[in-house]
């Protein structure tokens, strides 16, 4: 199961928390910058996202049970959630600790070993959000994209803590160490608030993305003719599972099992397609007027 899959990745993301934690906090340590502590607050954020990351696909994973029908795949949302809260708990964060010194600067030191500590830690954390960008388009996991989404914020906040070190080195502005930490702030609240906004709108059950019902679309034309109608569509997603229904008018002339194994043939080639989707067709007569009852309110495959 992909949420199965998805846990070791996670497991990854929390290790290189750990990892770039302790470099973080070695060139804090080293240089005194606020630039720095501030990244490392960052990372520290990362960890605990991780770990609540690893929670939410642990739960997802269970099956459906007696009280969860549709199973626990909406747990993924409720990690991207907290991850895109913490990402602007970080950022307030960091704002405050560079508010405060920049009325009340401060000299900084060893900068060049700082500088090369912190990028080693850029470099891990760039490599680990690749590795989880790749994984979570192809597993389809909300949670996955969240944590990558949150590393490489770290690793644009890394660059510019970097560039504002070196901005300092050259012109001995401390003033710049503050106004860099600032800006990568305001960046980071930016991020989060998409995400916070992707969780919420996935807990909305938001439609299919537009390549798949275009795809649905195309399948369903292939069957579709005088005799064969579609309407009703229905989308929604789910952390990694996606759920389609429609239904099907043909004519009530029809056997039951003439009309079964046209349902089942359509079903199948639309989980060929696109897989892990859960497909739900409903047969009606065409010549009912009943069976029309309901299309104004959906969408239809000809408005597609």
């Amino acid at each position: 199961m992909s949420t199965s899959k998805a846990r070791s990745y996670i497991l990854l993301s929390i290790a290189a928390a750990v990892v770039t934690i302790a470099l973080k906090f070695t060139a804090y340590v080293l240089t005194g910058s606020v630039g720095l502590l501030s990244d490392a607050a960052e990372s520290v954020v990362n960890l605990i996202a991780a770990l609540v990351a690893f929670w939410a696909l642990t739960f997802a994973a269970q099956p459906p049970d007696a009280e969860h029908t549709y199973g626990h795949s909406k747990a993924e949302y409720f990690s991207s959630g907290v991850e895109g809260g913490l990402i602007l708990i970080a950022a307030v964060g960091i704002a405050v600790a560079a508010i405060e010194r920049l009325y009340h600067p401060q000299p900084l030191e060893q900068l060049g070993v700082g500088v090369a500590i912190s990028l080693v830690a850029t470099a891990v954390n760039g490599g680990v959000a690749w590795v989880l960008f790749r994984a979570g388009r192809r597993l389809r996991s909300i949670t996955l994209r969240a944590d990558a989404h949150h590393l490489l914020t770290d690793v644009w906040t890394s660059v510019g803590v970097v560039l504002g070190l070196f901005l300092v080195n050259l012109t001995h502005w401390l003033v710049l160490d503050s106004a860099i930490a600032l800006l990568v702030a305001a960046n980071i609240i930016w991020v989060g608030v998409k995400l916070v906004r992707e969780s919420l709108s996935g807990l909305l059950d938001t439609a299919l993305p537009a390549e798949s019902l275009h795809i649905i679309a195309a399948i369903l034309a292939t069957y579709q003719d005088k005799e064969i109608l579609f309407h009703a569509l229905r989308t929604r997603t789910a952390g990694s599972r996606q759920f389609v229904s429609f239904h099907v008018l043909v004519p009530g002339e029809w056997t039951v099992q003439r009309g079964h194994q046209l349902c089942e043939e359509i079903e199948l080639e639309i989980i060929r397609v696109l897989p892990g989707t859960n497909v739900i067709t409903h047969l009606e007569p065409v010549e009912d007027p009943a069976s029309w009852a309901d299309q104004e309110l959906d969408r239809t495959i000809n408005d597609e």
